[in-house]
This record gives structure tokens, C-alpha cells and sequence, in this order.
């Protein structure tokens, strides 16, 4: 049997999502570990999208198979027991074998915080990325707008990415002001490494009036990271929701049946 969960961690204590043979703590092996506690057996999990040290999961999706016969409640419920505190399982449902939590996406999307104000914050330290310096949303999201459609976005990928193309289509990218936080959100078919933080590290910087609106087009012509921006921390970096295609019926909220 195939199981769809959606999941949710706060990532400031990790070393990212993924499994790390050095041991150090990573999320994934938290849950597969809380898994292998409700199945009885040795669980292995494949997720939507693989997040950096420091970035947080709202929208998570992961896949497991197992053989054992739990109720969806008792998956739930076993796996939050057994799960620390900054990591949770919201539902889970049975799902077709050709069902691929990475694969069978459709889109992704992910909010980035930045809190916009004279002074750091207590609260949001792990959960926001601090700029003292003010930002105009509005160019931010002049910026923004060269940047939605699809492109080759080799000057927004780390230099190590791995990904076959740079291609990629941006569908929705938008920048508002909630009180002292500006907020971007930015949902794609598919993301490349580091591609959110910088494209974030760039629109701050047309924000704080370094750059032109241009910028950022003039950056994405390059094709070269090397003449990119800063690439922006992670903490403020959030993965909100993975898109599956409709007939796979995956819950969007908290379920327990």
C-alpha cells in the first residue's frame, strides 16, 4: 500500500530535509524514524520538494509504501506521538501506485518573510529574515513582474545545482506589506536550488534602492549566477503548497478520520 501525508516542521534545528550520512539531525529522518515506530518495519519516505538547513515546511508532501494496516487516524496520530515538537503530520490518505510525491507534482509554492523594521525581533528570529534597512514593496514587485513566465533562470540557481535545465515557469510572484513584514510569494513548476533566495536576495536589493526595477531582468539575461545577487538566508524561506493533479484527491488542510 501507498500513503500520501502532509506535513509540516519548523526547519531552524535541522540540517534540511534530507537524510545526511554524517548523522546530523535532518527531517526526514525524524519522521521516517516516527513511521518506522507505527509500521513496525523500516520506513523510507520520499518528499515533494528537498528544503535547505533552516527553511520550514507548511505544505510538505511525502510518500511512503508499507505493508502494514493501520487506521488513518492511528498513522496520524502514532506518527505525532513519536514526532518532536517543531515536526507534525496534518493527514494522510491511501494513494495509487503511480503516485510520486516529487514526481507526480504539478507546482510548487513557497512565501518568503522578511521582517522590515529598525530593530531585530525575539519572536520572529528563526522565522523571518531581518532587514533594518526600509523596503519598498512596490518596486520589489516592479522587479517581480520580469521575472513571471517561463525563463532560463541559470543566473537564480546555485552554481552547484544539479537540475538538467534551467528552465522553468514562474506563474504567480507578488510582494505586499503586512505591518512591519513584506512578504513574497512565488509559485512555479518546479523550483531550482536556491532559485526563491535569489531571487529574494535580488528584489531586496531593488527594494533598499541598490537596483534599478530592471535588475532583475538584466540579471536573468546574464545567464550566470556569477553576476546574480546575494543569495538571502533561509529562515525566512517557507514551502506553503505542492500542486498534484486533481485525480490523486490529496487533502489541502488537517484531516484525521
Amino acid at each position: 500500500m501507498r500513503l500520501a501525508m502532509g506535513v509540516e516542521y519548523d526547519g531552524s534545528a535541522y540540517h534540511g530535509w534530507q537524510l545526511q550520512k554524517s548523522g546530523v539531525r535532518s527531517v526526514q529522518q525524524s519522521i521516517e524514524q516516527a513511521l518506522g515506530k507505527v509500521a513496525n518495519h523500516p520506513v523510507r519516505v520520499f518528499c515533494a520538494g528537498r528544503t535547505d538547513t533552516g527553511v520550514h515546511g507548511e505544505g510538505q508532501v511525502i510518500h511512503f509504501d508499507t505493508p502494514a494496516i493501520r487506521k488513518p487516524r492511528g498513522w496520524v496520530l502514532g506518527a505525532n506521538v513519536n514526532l518532536p515538537d517543531d515536526v507534525n503530520i496534518n493527514w494522510v490518505c491511501e494513494v495509487s501506485d503511480d503516485f510520486h510525491a516529487r514526481f507526480s507534482a504539478a507546482s510548487r509554492s513557497y512565501r518568503y518573510v522578511i521582517l522590515n523594521r529598525p530593530t531585530r525581533s525575539a519572536i520572529w528570529r528563526d522565522r523571518a529574515v531581518w532587514m533594518h534597512h526600509p523596503l519598498d514593496e512596490r518596486l520589489m514587485q516592479l522587479g517581480a513582474e520580469h521575472l513571471i513566465g517561463t525563463h532560463d533562470f541559470s543566473s537564480y540557481r546555485a552554481i552547484g545545482c544539479q537540475a538538467k535545465s534551467p528552465v522553468r515557469t514562474i506563474t504567480q510572484l507578488q510582494v505586499h506589506r503586512e505591518g512591519d513584514r513584506v512578504i513574497i510569494t512565488i509559485s512555479a513548476n518546479a523550483f531550482l536550488h536556491h532559485m526563491v533566495r535569489n531571487i529574494a536576495g535580488v528584489l531586496m536589493a531593488i527594494g533598499r534602492g541598490e537596483q534599478s526595477v530592471d535588475w532583475s531582468r538584466e540579471v536573468l539575461d546574464y545567464r550566470d549566477r556569477t553576476l546574480g545577487g546575494v543569495t538571502a538566508p533561509p529562515q525566512g524561506l517557507y514551502l506553503t503548497d505542492v500542486g498534484y493533479p486533481a485525480h490523486f484527491q490529496l487533502p489541502k488542510e488537517a484531516l484525521i478520520e
